[in-house]
């Protein structure tokens, strides 16, 4: 009698599981209404063709799942299901925003790369800082500057609150995996693969604790923030038991490849880490300023001006039309209409209202940067770490 050799069991794989934190941009501030503008250049239209099913609506991921917490001030809360278009900034956190951050394609990115079940979990807020809301342990207690005291702005206690609302929602997920992505089975376990932090807008335009730097003084005016992220990292390690933990850092990239001295300084301030000996091969900064839309920058430089123009008309500047203050209401309308008019075309009107939904600290509310933002951070990650 022939007997039929075993039948091969495969090994099941550990879970892997990403966690992306920050402030407004991991948020993300792009519209759906902006996928278009990514099919407009043949380096990106495909893509658009990944975000998007056959029926043109946004891609929903079979094997990926994404928890995601946020909220304003405490009322913070929990969304969580598989990954679509709408994990970006929620006004309820339960509910489709309507937008994407870098998550959507960083797991699209994943899906196809790895094609195994995947577990996002992301915790981000508006305006917070590293220096104070994400402070991490072991950079101490903040010490409140002679501005706080004055304006009875942040107390001690809250020093760290969103670091330790971030670990804690990491540690809730891990606890009961299943809650979120039901395709897990405990008996494979999970794996830590990657954490991204896509922040730094709130440190980099403080200049109460990071002053101007005084004549002569050769210390680089953000050189705190890259101790802060040092210690960051090696905290979040440490608190989620994971000491090789791959971290990219996102670069902050607004205003795109033209950055001015201070903006300048704040990207080398936060890719430093990224050259520490202690964090070689598994931390790693990722420039995003590539991504940054020039064509609707250029756009939003003129939209700046016609913003100040207002101002000028409200403030009655001797060198401008209103200087006498006799101007009403209607009629500064009607000039700074005609003067937009003239300074924004027709065709740059069409281009902004295609491509940008939101400011430019927000990257503009491009999909189109955030997308490729998204991409870059995963394939960082997807490449094999160094010992």
């Amino acid at each position: 009698m022939l007997v039929s050799p075993a039948t091969a069991v495969p090994v099941k794989k550990p879970l892997k599981i990403y966690i992306l934190a920050g402030q407004s941009n991991m948020e993300g501030h792009a519209k759906v209404e902006t996928f278009d503008y990514i099919g407009d250049d043949p380096a990106t239209a495909p893509l658009l063709k990944q975000m998007r099913g056959a029926d043109g609506k946004p891609t929903v991921c079979e094997n990926v799942w994404i928890s995601y917490f946020t909220g304003t001030g405490e009322a913070n809360g929990e969304g969580f299901g598989k990954l679509t278009a709408g994990y970006g900034s929620r006004q309820k956190p339960d509910q489709d925003g309507g937008k994407i951050g870098p998550e959507f394609t960083f797991g699209l990115t994943l899906d196809v790369a790895l094609d195994e079940p995947i577990l996002l979990i992301k915790t981000a807020w508006g305006g917070k800082s590293l220096y104070y809301d994400f402070r991490p342990p072991s950079a101490g207690v903040y010490q409140r500057t002679a501005r706080d005291l004055e304006k009875g702005e942040n107390p001690e206690a809250q020093s760290g609150h969103y670091y330790r609302l971030m670990v804690a929602h990491v540690r809730k997920v891990l606890a009961d995996i299943k809650r979120v992505c039901p395709a897990y089975d405990e008996t494979q376990g999970f794996e830590l693969a990657g954490f991204v932090w896509l922040q730094g807008w709130n440190d980099m335009v403080n200049r109460d604790v990071y002053p101007l730097p005084k004549k002569d003084d050769k210390t680089p005016r953000y050189a705190d923030y890259s101790r802060w992220l040092a210690d960051f990292i090696r905290d979040v390690r440490k608190d989620l038991q994971a000491p090789r933990l791959p971290f990219v850092i996102g670069v902050m990239g607004v205003g795109g490849t033209a950055p001015n001295e201070h903006v300048a300084a704040f990207r080398e301030a936060m890719a430093a880490p990224a050259a520490l000996p202690e964090f070689q091969g598994n931390v790693f900064a990722v420039p995003t300023a590539p991504f940054w839309s020039m064509e609707l920058g250029a756009i939003a430089d003129k939209k700046d001006q016609v913003r100040q123009m207002r101002y000028y008309l409200d403030s009655k500047h001797k060198d401008h039309a209103n200087a006498e203050g006799n101007m009403t209401e209607e009629q500064k309308r009607e000039y700074v209409k005609e003067y937009e008019a003239r300074l924004i075309s027709p065709a740059e009107v069409a281009l902004w209202n295609r491509g940008a939904s939101n400011a430019g600290y927000h990257y503009l509310g491009c999909a189109k940067t955030f997308a490729l933002m998204g991409r870059a951070f995963a394939e960082t990650l997807l490449k094999p770490a160094k010992p």
